[in-house]
């Protein structure tokens, strides 16, 4: 969900170049499929939540099968592993939207699969956030895990299609979420080495010095309450935001990945399912200039890549002990370096706020808050920055760098430190002209794809 995007073929490369071998998708945009066109990296790709009562209907969900699944089943086509019904569709924030439409349209989607004669080798799955389950708060144990009592009848009733169907639960972990929601919250009970809280969380003899254990076996917990405690779990989205945030930073991303890969790599599961091997997609893919930031200002950079496809922090993507920078994308094309600023001649200062909260409500600012890599720039460094990424995000054009002759265009780099004064990519199209193109906000997985652990 950005203003501009590397093309398909360059992002497919990005991931072969990794050695990603998986790859989830959040629709089926033909021009990201036709990216994926030949890789051979298995995809999920997904029904959009707008589309869940649609597909209720089953000739629509034939319909829809057809057009997202068998079109790309030709030699050298797309490796279409999973349907990722609706995303999140029980989340609290819904209010129920989805409650009562999300499980038929799976059932549907996997029956449309079935007759197509795909449903040996590509299942349907719901992927849910952790909200769908907690533990009480006067027991809040993982072994007391539980589903949410508005919606565990339509979770028993989703689980029991899924172990019949041979489908994974798909289900999306963040713990940085935990920390960023709450201000209490341990800060090292977020991360995988050792430090823990002042007390772990003690439940049954089984000592949790990490959320990520505690929340999935309370997801474990919640199964076996309702009599599927053995049904696969995926991962769908794991990851760590690197801006928008006093807690979203490379360092504490760094941290977090490596206890994740380190994890993973060493097939260490979680106390309820110790020897459990699971596939973990990493979210997210690229930063995103043009998502919401309802949730907060770090929606935008949970990518381990920038924008323009440059690797953020060093990985260990092999699981060979030796974190490295991972291949950035090839053969990016830029606009040219020329960046928008505050004209150091400008003296009517009574119109400068106006106009970079223009700016900023038209472009990613998101960098400029407090404990963000622009967060320590001054008024006129605020101002430039605004500039810029409207500028930036407007394509360069001319009238986009006037701001009432506050602004002007210069060829020099006014970068600050760690914050990154951006130039845009070329040839790119606006949201609005190719939002379909979004399903490049994607999770990913890395070539570690049997792994033993279970996250929150």
């Amino acid at each position: 969900m950005s203003t501009h995007r590397l093309p398909p073929k360059v992002m497919g490369q990005l991931l072969k170049d990794n050695g990603f071998r998986k790859v989830k998708i959040f629709d089926a945009d033909e021009r990201t499929m036709m990216g994926l066109a030949g890789t051979g990296i298995e995809t999920m790709i997904a029904v959009p939540n707008d589309m869940l009562a649609a597909v209720g209907d089953y000739r629509r969900a034939k319909e829809w099968v057809k057009d997202n699944v068998t079109k790309y089943n030709f030699d050298g086509g797309v490796n279409i592993k999973y349907v990722a019904v609706g995303n999140e569709p029980f989340l609290k924030a819904y209010n129920g939207m989805f409650d009562h439409v999300t499980v038929p349209a799976l059932k549907n989607i996997q029956r449309a699969l079935n007759e197509a004669g795909y449903g040996s080798v590509i299942k349907a799955t719901v992927p849910v956030n952790a909200d769908v389950y907690d533990s009480p708060a006067s027991n809040p144990v993982p072994s007391a895990g539980k589903f949410r009592d508005d919606i565990v009848g339509v979770m028993t009733d989703m689980v029991r299609f899924l172990n019949r169907s041979g489908a994974p639960l798909t289900v999306n972990i963040y713990p940085f979420l935990s920390l960023y929601g709450n201000d209490n919250f341990p800060l090292d009970y977020a991360f995988f080495d050792g430090g823990g809280p002042p007390k772990p969380v003690v439940d049954n003899g089984i000592n949790y010095t990490n959320v990520f254990d505690a929340n999935f076996d309370t997801l474990v917990s919640a199964l076996k309450r309702i009599g599927f405690g053995s049904l696969p779990v995926v991962i769908g989205e794991v990851g760590w935001p690197t801006d928008g945030d006093k807690h979203a930073t490379v360092p504490y991303a760094q941290r977090f990945y490596s206890g994740l890969l380190k994890r993973l790599a060493a097939r260490k599961g979680t106390p309820l399912r110790p020897r459990a091997r699971i596939v973990v997609y990493l979210f997210g893919l690229m930063d995103e200039d043009d998502k919401s930031v309802a949730p907060g200002n770090f929606e935008r950079h949970w990518g381990i890549f920038t924008f323009d496809g440059r690797p953020k922090f060093p990985l260990d993507l092999r699981g060979n002990g030796r974190p490295a920078m991972p291949a950035p994308a090839r053969g990016v094309r830029y606009l040219p370096r020329r960046w928008c600023v505050l004209n150091p001649n400008a003296t009517d200062a009574s119109r400068l706020a106006d106009n970079v909260g223009y700016a900023c409500s038209r472009a990613d600012c998101t960098a400029l808050g407090y404990g963000c890599s622009c967060g320590g720039l001054d008024a006129r460094g605020n101002a430039s920055y605004a500039f810029n990424v409207y500028y930036q995000a407007q394509g360069q054009a001319e009238s986009a760098c006037d701001f009432q002759g506050l602004a002007m265009v210069t060829d020099e780099d006014v970068s600050q430190g760690a914050c990154n004064f951006s130039v845009q990519v070329a040839a790119a199209t606006t949201t609005a002209a190719a939002a379909p193109a979004a399903a490049w906000t994607t999770a990913v997985l890395t070539v570690l794809v049997f792994v033993s652990t279970y996250v929150r």
